[in-house]
């Protein structure tokens, strides 16, 4: 089996998936200054699993494997849209930490509603081995690329 084909049913599933999210967020009214992507989604979700720390941009690029620049921008957008806030820390004035709003916290819960009902339709009749294989197979990957990565 080709790789490249692999590359595509990968990238494929990702279009579906998105499209079910837009198409719910569409439904809800909201626009698209306060929809947020998955990446913002996840950053979200991990700023919520440690309200008890203070989150910086360089965890979250630790965290979700994404270079500085991209953080950076993904960061600057959800500023613009007033998902997050970010403030000086009073211990280093060169960091900033980041802080979400209830606004955001309120559209989070919502939408993590519906990526858990989009889950839970991806995984229909899947048997429990099959998803632990692909999930083990997932993570090879992601292993294999970071192994192999020159960046």
């Amino acid at each position: 089996m080709s790789n490249c084909k692999v590359l595509y049913q990968i990238k494929t599933l990702e279009k579906l998936v998105l499209r079910e999210i837009i198409k719910e967020n569409t439904a809800f009214g909201q626009d698209t200054c306060i929809r947020p992507t998955p990446t913002q989604m996840q950053i979200i979700e991990y700023i919520l699993e440690h309200l008890d720390e203070d989150i910086y941009q360089k965890d979250l690029e630790s965290v979700l494997k994404l270079r500085r620049a991209t953080v950076s921008g993904v960061l600057i957008t959800m500023e613009k849209n007033r998902l997050i806030e970010r403030v000086i820390d009073s211990k280093d004035t060169r960091s900033k930490k980041i802080i979400l709003n209830q606004k955001t916290r309120e559209i989070f819960s919502r939408n993590l509603a519906k990526m858990k009902e989009i889950e839970q339709n991806m995984l229909s009749g899947i048997s429990e081995e099959d998803l632990r294989v692909f999930l083990s197979v997932i993570d090879k990957m992601k292993e294999n690329v970071e192994k192999n990565s020159t960046i």
